[in-house]
């Protein structure tokens, strides 16, 4: 899933994504600020971001405090002063936070492109990650939008639409 969000960042444009990123010039990358919860503490090692993942340093960074991305957070507010629309969505907890995010775009109107091989999630008592990503993949191509649009697609048929190899 890495590779696949470090190939979108790479060749981003005014589009967004929850890795915890959102793919714009410049990236925003969002992270979960768990402080005073016990979890995902701010400067804690499991709140900390995988070596793998490029963050460049003129990347703005927007701290959440919820599943969805956009509640209590300043998203909205930078994704409206950038004047993004589209919105390519990635991540970690399909079921979660990646659900929680689709959501609330819908509502507020976005195109939304999941890109369905770049999302993940836990092994859950009673279903198995591969499992979750491919339901929630379903569900997402089911979906009937607000005023926007919503699909999911491959990495490789996002960057060739684009037009980037």
């Amino acid at each position: 899933m890495l590779n696949k969000s470090n190939s979108l960042l790479d060749s981003a444009l005014p589009i967004a994504a929850t890795l915890p990123l959102i793919l714009t010039r410049p990236e925003i990358c969002i992270q979960h600020d768990g402080s005073g919860t016990g979890e995902f503490e701010k400067n804690s090692t499991p709140w900390e971001n995988l070596d793998e993942l490029e963050i460049n340093k003129a990347d703005l960074k927007i701290d959440k405090y919820a599943y969805d991305v956009f509640y209590a957070s300043t998203l909205q507010t930078q994704l409206k002063e950038l004047e993004v629309t589209e919105l390519f969505i990635t991540g970690c907890a399909t079921d979660f936070c990646v659900e929680a995010t689709v959501q609330s775009a819908l509502t507020k109107d976005y195109n939304i492109t999941i890109v369905g091989d770049a999302h993940t999630t836990g092994e859950r008592p009673h279903l198995k990650a591969a499992q979750i990503i491919e339901h929630y993949n379903w569900v997402w191509q089911h979906m009937i939008p607000t005023k926007g649009q919503i699909k999911v697609e491959p990495t490789h048929l996002i960057m060739a639409t684009l037009g980037y190899k």
